[in-house]
């Protein structure tokens, strides 16, 4: 098949590798197993069980060229043959947490409920969809009326889901991070895994980590490391960005930077240390240890309202523009403030501590601490009648058997020749520059000397392929939509 020797067994030619660096760098293997005319490639962290994915080819002979193909771009890479199981995994720090039961005297009026069967942390709800991701590596969408569409399988467990406009994100605990707003997840962002990853957000395409140490990160659009701080406390849970800067929480307050560069712009001293962390435009909110939400000015750092918790705070939200703000605590309450810090409303969750949430279009979604996703109505009325202790049936969602479920691309399996092109597909060019390879328009109606971002797994020298869009940011695109190699 390749210089790289194979073994055969019962399951066909297989190759294993593994890319392991001293320091704390990378820590992966590459699996091949070539079965008459199929292909499974498995890929991950050492020590986990990885994604797998299968091609069927017309012949054998196709297949093992197929599957030479790629142990040569890994080997090129730095993988080498390996025994499995020899070199052990490396530790992954996981968010301890307990939840007691809720203090509170009524139960919040909870529509549907949707079990991933993992601890999770990752939420995003946008009009579309609810996404929820677990420590399990399984990320699913739902309906907001609580049909499971989709489930993506991801290598490793889910740290956080963030949304970049148009583009939703996983990070994931062996720091790669997944662009799932394709049909197929891409790696988009590979982190040195001497970063044990927190949280995450992604402004702009420029990625922002949040680490155990109490560190920032920020990696730009083409996966290459810009600049890095160490801010005055440990545990970093928070980590906030727009245009202007970035909003580091940690276990001594939450620290503002620059976004161009990096440079202090002010640190604030919270109430306890910073468990998770909301923006909204002019201010961002701390939830602490020490039970409160505090609001922050952005541009000062000023304390502008704080909200009493009854315990430790582990996630907050907002409604739009800050009128109302959202609690969860370690002993499965929510709360309702009001801007100025008034509490309207402490109800149950009837089901665990709420380890993140979002609010939309009254309704709020909590990711509870037994790995639930739940939807709660927020409305008014509906709050007034648990508040009496009339609440709706809550409906238990079940996943679908036949439902469709997504794994990491490592190449480009979909295909076009130039005769099936779309009039509207645009075609883009990996070319070698300065010994990088960069992705550049070919297309009219484009600058043809912006780069493009692209999942850096899947370029090669000379390749051309079709996307559905370009989307420009600061000076690059961004692809929305499905990849296709050009042949």
């Amino acid at each position: 098949m390749s210089s790289v020797s194979t073994s055969n067994s019962a399951s066909g030619e297989r190759t294993y590798l593994e890319l392991s660096q001293d320091g704390g760098g990378a820590h992966k293997f590459y699996e091949v197993v070539v079965e008459g005319t199929s292909v499974t490639v498995r890929y991950g962290r050492i020590g986990a069980d990885g994604a797998i994915q299968t091609s069927s080819f017309p012949t054998a002979e196709k297949a093992r060229a197929a599957a030479a193909k790629k142990i040569g771009e890994k080997v090129r890479k730095g993988y080498a043959p390996a025994v499995q199981g020899r070199r052990a995994a490396r530790p992954v720090t996981r968010r301890q947490v307990t939840s007691a039961p809720s203090t509170a005297r009524s139960t919040a009026p909870v529509l549907w409920r949707f079990r991933t069967g993992a601890s999770a942390f990752g939420i995003h709800i946008d009009e579309d969809r609810c996404w929820v991701g677990n420590q399990a590596g399984d990320v699913y969408t739902l309906s907001h009326s609580g049909e499971v569409l989709a489930r993506y399988s991801l290598p490793e467990g889910v740290k956080c889901l963030v949304a970049d406009e148009f583009w939703i994100y996983a990070g994931c605990d062996d720091g790669t991070v997944y662009d799932l707003s394709s049909k197929l997840p891409f790696g988009a962002y590979d982190i040195a895994e001497d970063v044990d990853i927190f949280w995450l957000d992604i402004h702009e395409g420029v990625l922002n980590v949040a680490d155990a140490a109490g560190g920032l990160t920020v990696i730009d659009h083409e996966d290459e490391f810009q600049w890095s701080r160490k801010s005055q406390g440990r545990s970093a849970w928070m980590v906030r960005a727009d245009d202007r800067g970035v909003y580091h929480g940690h276990s001594h307050g939450v620290t503002a930077y620059a976004a161009d560069g990096g440079q202090q712009l002010w640190h604030t001293r919270t109430q306890g240390g910073v468990l998770f962390g909301w923006q909204e435009e002019t201010s961002v909110y701390a939830g602490t240890g020490r039970h409160v939400v505090q609001r922050l000015s952005k541009r000062t750092g000023a304390v502008e309202a704080t909200y009493q918790c009854d315990t430790a705070v582990y996630s907050c939200a907002t409604a739009p523009g800050g009128r109302h703000v959202f609690a969860g605590d370690s002993s499965s309450s929510v709360y309702c403030f009001d801007a100025d810090g008034t509490r309207l409303w402490k109800l149950g969750t009837g089901g665990g501590s709420a380890l993140s949430m979002q609010y939309l279009d009254d309704r709020l979604y909590l990711v509870t601490t037994d790995g639930s996703l739940v939807c709660v109505d927020a409305s008014e009325a509906a709050i007034a009648a648990a508040q009496q202790g009339t609440v709706p049936a809550a409906v238990d969602v079940k996943s679908r058997a036949a439902l469709p479920t997504y794994t990491p691309a490592d190449s480009v399996t979909a295909v076009a020749t130039i005769e099936s092109v779309p009039a509207d597909g645009i075609i883009v060019e990996c070319v070698q520059v300065g010994g990088r390879l960069r992705v550049h328009a070919v297309s009219t109606g484009y600058e043809q000397d912006w780069n493009v971002q692209f999942p850096r797994g899947i370029r090669q020298a000379g390749a051309r392929y079709v996307v559905d869009a370009l989307h420009p940011a600061a000076g690059f695109y961004r692809v929305r939509g499905e990849i296709r190699r050009l042949v």
